[in-house]
């Protein structure tokens, strides 16, 4: 009888080896679970961390457990802060952590963040701490200027990547670039397309010229049309471009020059930016269209008419477009682009009274019946129907994100002027690896029972303006096994669902609800019944002490916690440990 191997048996370099294999966090967490002998092992040879929540574990905690660290990413504020649901002043500081990986990982290569407060101190602090520093993406991020920027380009002289994607940055000086040396020749990806004012041209030309391994350039609409050939011809590598503005005064040889040199660039695979774009230049693209598989035409007001340049982009896979694409342009994507696995169609116009473009849900229909692979939808409009809701969800069994916004909240089917819980219905039935979903229009507490009973693989969920009892959210708390994520604004829960459902928010990553109907004193007992959860009510009304407890708070965010409560709560904040809420009472 073969004598059992037992899990420690192999040699440890074997097992570092085979680890590094696995790159799922979710399986790196099981193989340490395995044994004391694997724990060890996995701690160790652990490149790699993601934080989904930055006061969800302290610094020192991950350092400890992970003392070989080389890569970090980090999350901050809540989702709804791309709405300005967030406060000014929330909280979301990196720099604790910064100050504590600048002596605990002395060797950390790449930092990645999302939605944090970045001071100039801050990457200072990173230009200085680690000598082989490589990548930094800051993503949706504040509180910092180009003069951290430039501190970062002088001292970082391995850097790699640099990623500024819609973070807010003050601009003190366009010569920020300048600062990179000139032995820099390492970086491979750049994007700058999220500043506001003009950079250096002769800085940037220079050094986009002496980095041969430049694959990713996002430009500001700062950049002048008449100057993007003199870059492409300098990096006819790239995979990835974002124009500056793509406007110019009309002139034959400024249209020839920049034909000429997009036709060099034999590896763009994807392409963005296209600021006050003028039609009559577009045809200067054309040569690289057919080797184009990501598109985003979010910020350009091309109408309806000359967006034709999507149809020759037969490889497309990723299109994210303004709605002056209309049912029309959608029609002629879904009959060209057959490898379209995601489409983003945002509003030109979400404020205006009347609609200006011809967008309705026949255009979404028409790509779901056309585009086979299509998985991932942002789609925004002003009506649509239960019935384009099911065909959707039959034509595309493969959805995995949905989201779906009318802009005029509790919108019903405009044909049958019913709620559209059985469209959003069939969605969650028939979409059986649906992990993410947003609701809009009118929608009762069915859609709710539908969400729970059928999507069993859902981890985020946005709610808004939906439901009419706290029947809604017990329906999705007690039923949606796999949920991590939920936001929901303005609806009418309250505090039965949340005190019923408690041990369930321990499983989740977080919970964000305002303008709803949850008491101070719910919020009391849930976080005394559930220690290990930071139950954190937002009110800028004033003391809460002030009102009755039964009042609703004004806004709820509640997360799962090792570290306990944080230390940098503004006065606008409460965290319902059993001692603050004891000195509430």
């Amino acid at each position: 009888m073969l004598k059992r191997m037992s899990y420690s048996s192999f040699p440890e370099d074997v097992l570092e080896h085979v680890f590094s294999f696995v790159q799922s966090d979710k399986d790196r967490n099981a193989i340490s679970l395995v044994c004391k002998s694997w724990f060890e092992i996995e701690r160790w040879c652990r490149r790699r961390i993601f934080v989904g929540n930055c006061y969800a574990v302290s610094p020192r905690m991950v350092i400890r457990r992970f003392p070989d660290v080389r890569s970090v990413e980090l999350k901050g504020k809540p989702h709804f802060a791309d709405f300005n649901l967030v406060p000014e002043g929330w909280g979301g500081h990196v720099y604790p952590w910064i100050y504590a990986m600048a002596t605990g990982y002395p060797c950390l290569e790449e930092i990645r963040l999302k939605r944090m407060v970045v001071t100039d101190e801050t990457l200072e602090l990173i230009a200085k701490s680690f000598k082989n520093f490589k990548v930094l993406v800051l993503s949706s991020c504040e509180g910092f200027s180009t003069q951290g920027l430039a501190a970062i380009a002088a001292n970082c002289r391995n850097l790699r990547e640099l990623d500024l994607r819609e973070s807010e940055v003050e601009d003190l000086s366009g010569n920020w670039l300048s600062h990179f040396p000139d032995t820099c020749t390492s970086l491979v990806a750049l994007n700058i397309a999220c500043l506001g004012s003009e950079v250096s041209f002769s800085a940037l030309e220079r050094l986009v010229g002496r980095s041969p391994n430049l694959r990713t350039l996002r430009l500001n609409r700062a950049v002048p049309l008449d100057k993007l050939a003199n870059l492409l011809r300098r990096a006819p590598q790239l995979v990835e471009l974002g124009t500056g503005a793509y406007s110019s005064d009309l002139r034959p040889e400024v249209l020839s020059n920049l034909a000429g040199a997009f036709s060099g660039c034999k590896e763009l695979k994807g392409m963005s930016g296209f600021w006050d774009v003028v039609p009559a230049y577009l045809p200067a693209i054309y040569p690289v269209c057919s080797g184009l598989t990501s598109l985003n035409l979010s910020y350009a007001s091309i109408q309806s008419p000359d967006l034709k340049l999507v149809s020759q982009c037969l490889n497309l896979q990723r299109l994210w477009v303004l709605d002056y694409i209309e049912d029309s342009g959608l029609e002629a994507l879904a009959a060209s682009c057959k490898d379209l696995q995601e489409l983003r169609v945002f509003p030109s116009e979400p404020f205006g009274v009347e609609p200006n473009v011809s967008l309705t849900e026949q255009g979404l229909v028409c790509v779901s019946e056309g585009c086979p692979k299509l998985e991932s939808v942002l789609y925004f409009c002003r009506r649509f129907s239960n019935d384009a809701l099911v065909t959707i969800a039959r034509n595309r069994p493969n959805m995995t994100r949905f989201r779906l916004c009318i802009i005029e909240p509790r919108t019903p089917d405009y044909l049958t002027h019913q709620p559209l819980d059985r469209g959003f219905g069939a969605i969650v039935e028939h979409c059986k690896d649906l992990r993410r979903l947003s609701l809009s229009g009118l929608l009762t507490d069915l859609v709710f029972e539908y969400i729970g009973t059928y999507a069993k693989k859902l981890e985020m969920l946005s709610v808004a303006f939906a439901g009419e009892s706290d029947l809604g959210l017990h329906h999705v708390l007690s039923g949606c096994e796999s949920l991590r994520k939920l936001e929901i604004r303005d609806c009418p829960f309250g505090d039965k669902a949340l005190l019923a459902n408690a041990a369930k928010l321990e499983t989740m990553r977080s919970l964000w609800m305002s303008s709803c109907l949850v008491s101070l004193e719910a919020c009391k007992l849930l976080g005394q019944k559930m220690p290990r959860l930071n139950v954190e009510v937002i009110d800028e009304r004033g003391p809460l002490d002030s009102r009755p407890e039964s009042f609703p708070v004004e806004k709820l965010y509640i997360y799962r916690s090792v570290a306990g409560p944080r230390f940098d709560m503004p006065g606008f904040v409460w965290n319902m440990d059993e001692d603050s809420a004891l000195r509430l009472s």
